[in-house]
């Protein structure tokens, strides 16, 4: 009977102790402490929270990123084509270029005949002839080409509004009735001029050593004669 007890004895305080230990396990299985005592998040919990975190910031700082650039290429853009759409160059004090200028051909009887040529400055801009003598040929040809007799000539002369320059052109300074016919005379305000006029006389004359003065603003300084 003794045997059978203390076997029986040792059973229930083996069972006792495993239970104990099984208790034990499982409450504190699932997490694992830390060496100063707090509960280590488990790695899923880990990497859920580093992916709340950091995910929102970088699409942050992109669409910032972006809208700045953005900002910034806009405000550029704007800054370019304004300066360069308004168009009016008053006040610059630059050199006349034959696009700045609208030019005008008449036909004058007296006292010598020859023809005018006008120059004023398109609306909107001020500058200055310059170049003394206008560039002026008929043609393509190098015997078309005026050749400047020195008259008249104020230097500079300042362009804008309603005032105007004056040159005289002689399109025949021969006798006899050699020559070509044209229909147009070409200007510039220089003989390097990228973007010479070509301009429509008042008639057909026949040229032929032609000359031409100086720029003026009197009309009577500009009546060309062969020197």
């Amino acid at each position: 009977m003794r045997t059978r007890l203390t076997t029986r004895s040792a059973r229930l305080v083996l069972a006792a102790a495993v239970m104990t230990t099984l208790a034990a396990t499982t409450a504190c299985g699932p997490e694992e402490s830390s060496d100063n005592g707090a509960a280590a998040p488990s790695a899923t919990a880990s990497a859920a929270a580093s992916g709340k975190s950091d995910a929102p910031a970088d699409d942050t700082a992109t669409e910032s990123e972006s809208a700045s650039a953005s900002g910034t290429k806009a405000a550029g853009s704007t800054g370019a084509k304004g300066g360069s759409s308004t168009g009016d160059k008053s006040g610059y004090g630059q050199s006349c270029g034959t696009n700045d200028l609208d030019f005008t051909v008449t036909w004058e009887a007296q006292p010598f005949s020859h023809y005018l040529l006008t120059a004023k400055a398109k609306s909107g801009i001020t500058c200055y002839l310059d170049v003394n003598t206008p560039s002026v040929s008929f043609g393509s040809a190098a015997d078309g080409v005026a050749s400047p007799v020195g008259q008249g000539g104020e230097d500079p002369i300042k362009l804008s509004g309603s005032s105007v320059a004056y040159a005289g052109i002689n399109v025949k300074t021969t006798e006899g009735d050699g020559g070509k016919q044209f229909e147009r005379v070409i200007i510039a305000t220089s003989e390097d001029d990228p973007n010479p006029a070509s301009v429509e006389l008042p008639d057909a004359p026949t040229v032929e050593k032609p000359i031409v003065t100086n720029w003026s603003t009197k009309r009577n300084e500009v009546i060309p004669r062969v020197i």
